[in-house]
């Protein structure tokens, strides 16, 4: 054996697999497909100034056209970060104009838990006893109360600031204070609260310190975080569970390793091993061990997963339900609202605060209200023009410049972000064409549908409604929505549930076909909710990695 268990992925659920995994004596091989990094010394960008950028934080253009097509549909890519994501044209996958998904990527050492927005939110279990009441998707197999001391346990390793607001659909956490509100955002929530019912704007929960906690130091305000955190103000993988994985002796970390499949045994329906390929030179051989953790992201894993072909039935092993690769989900996000809230213009906001506020949802949340099932939430934040509100004025010279010395006025933004039904015809399946390291490539079909497509409009019409409350001017509003995958919260395609018939794992994250290969990444939700699910994949994984522990010592594994 190289390792008791090995675990694909380093990214915020595979660092959390090799935490839980070493702090219960087992023994971890960590296989990461991209370099490896040291915060101290790769978080090159950190804090430098636009004008010391190549492209002055504009990137380059011309590259981006070539190289990142896909990744420059993310907005914000720039030369203080383009590092941090893939070269499409060396890590192709395919998809159609009729159905497009945008897959953004980032590989290296602790994957996109480096540069991941850190909203941190529970589901409800309202999100939990939903699923599958209404014709789509399938019940969870297990319930909020089962997941609820998980939460707790991350939320206070990886440190969590918000309120405790006695919201039933969006339950309280083991928080840190938060950063708080400015004063236009507490203005925007007083007339909010004083026009609509049960809409209450919140702090924003986020996993950023605002207390110190061991070695990590609570946020200075330095920002911008996507370009990584040497004080592990924010959680990430480097800053938190990687470095007590490595506390407890028992972590081996591969970097530059792609992981090609699964060895499986269909005589005792086990998994002895993972193919993989040597990043670089590409030769490929063959690790061994009791137990498999699948943390490559939703697309990476479920990739691994197809190419574990069974050769008696001539598909993956895990995939007698035909659910693998199907009911592929991310958050419907692009319809925003964002108004001119006057007055305030003696007071000015002091660095750059790490989160912002929520608004959670208020549709549907007893029996239907509205022209679509399920809800949406709204993250956003207030601030004041600066100077590059230059680009839109007339006048030029001296007045230009003396006008640009003061800020300009405030503005609020919102922007929804809501659930997304899992359809079958959404799904990945596997290409007879191959990538760079002769794997086969992987094609991607995602269409929003109509329920996705009346919740937007209302986002942008609600998103209004509560700007004109607040005061607002000259209010813009849209409801367009991007391709799949621009929210980065891709999820489905190996689900959870209690019949194999249906599904691809069961309530503790086991693959039905393999009980020792587990996926917890965003591969095993079978229902996606409003809220951010960063969160609910370190539970996830927490709450698997413990049960596979105990399994492991009673011999079952």
């Amino acid at each position: 054996m190289d390792a008791d268990i090995i675990v694909v992925g380093s990214g915020i659920s595979g660092g959390w697999a090799a935490k839980e995994l070493t702090e219960r004596g087992f023994s971890v091989l960590l296989l990461e497909r991209g370099r490896n990094i040291d915060p101290a010394t790769d978080y090159i960008t950190e804090h430098q100034a636009p004008y010391d950028l190549p492209y002055r934080g504009f990137g380059d253009r011309k590259r981006y056209a070539t190289d990142y097509k896909v990744q420059s549909q993310m907005a914000g890519l720039s030369d203080a970060i383009d590092h941090w994501f893939v070269n499409d044209t060396q890590n192709p996958y395919t998809t159609s104009e009729e159905a497009k998904f945008a897959w953004i990527r980032g590989y290296h050492l602790g994957g996109r838990s480096i540069t991941w927005g850190r909203a941190s939110f529970r589901l409800s279990p309202l999100n939990f006893s939903e699923a599958g009441r209404d014709g789509y998707g399938i019940a969870w197999p297990i319930g909020y109360d089962d997941l609820a001391p998980w939460y707790s346990h991350v939320e206070r390793f990886i440190g969590v600031n918000g309120d405790a607001d006695g919201i039933p659909t969006l339950p309280d956490g083991d928080f840190m204070p938060p950063h708080g509100m400015n004063c236009v955002e507490e203005h925007v929530k007083s007339a909010v609260a004083q026009r609509f019912s049960g809409r209450p704007i919140i702090n924003e929960r986020s996993a950023v310190l605002t207390q110190a906690l061991g070695d990590r130091q609570p946020c200075h305000y330095c920002g911008p975080c996507i370009r990584g955190c040497s004080t592990g103000s924010y959680f990430s993988s480097e800053s938190s569970t990687l470095p007590a994985a490595r506390a407890t002796g028992k972590l081996k970390v591969m970097t530059d390793v792609v992981v090609d499949s699964l060895v499986h045994d269909p005589a005792n329906k086990r998994v002895t091993g993972v193919r993989i390929i040597d990043a670089k030179n590409k030769l490929r051989s063959m690790l061994r061990a009791r137990v498999v953790f699948l943390n490559a992201s939703t697309l990476g894993s479920t990739q691994i997963l197809l190419n574990s072909i069974d050769p008696q039935s001539g598909r993956s092993f895990a995939n007698r339900s035909d659910a693998l690769g199907r009911y592929l989900m991310d958050h419907v996000m692009g319809p925003f609202g964002l108004a001119t809230i006057p007055g305030f213009t003696d007071r000015q906001p002091m660095g750059n605060r790490p989160s912002g506020i929520y608004i959670p949802r208020f549709q549907n949340l007893s029996g239907s209200d509205r022209s679509f099932l399920r809800g949406y939430g709204y993250q956003g934040s207030a601030s004041r023009q600066m100077w590059t509100r230059g680009a839109d004025g007339d006048d030029i010279g001296i007045g230009l410049k003396q006008r640009l010395r003061k800020p300009g006025p405030w503005q609020m933004f919102i922007g929804g972000m809501g659930e997304c039904m899992p359809y079958a015809d959404n799904r990945v399946t596997l290409r007879k064409d191959v990538d760079n390291w002769e794997r086969p490539l992987l094609d991607v079909a995602f269409t929003w549908h109509d329920n996705e497509k009346a919740m937007a409009k209302d986002m942008a019409a609600e998103a209004k409604a509560m700007l004109e409350a607040a005061g607002g001017t000259d209010i813009t509003v849209s409801d367009a929505m991007g391709p799949g995958g621009l929210a980065i919260h891709e999820m489905g395609t190996a689900r959870m549930g209690s019949d194999p018939a249906q599904s691809v794992l069961n309530a503790h994250n086991q693959c039905h076909d393999a009980a020792n290969v587990f996926v917890t990444d965003g591969a095993c939700m079978p229902a996606s909710a409003a809220q951010n699910p960063s969160l609910t994949y370190m539970a996830l994984t927490a709450r698997a990695a413990a049960f596979a522990a105990d399994q492991m010592k009673q011999g079952a594994l």
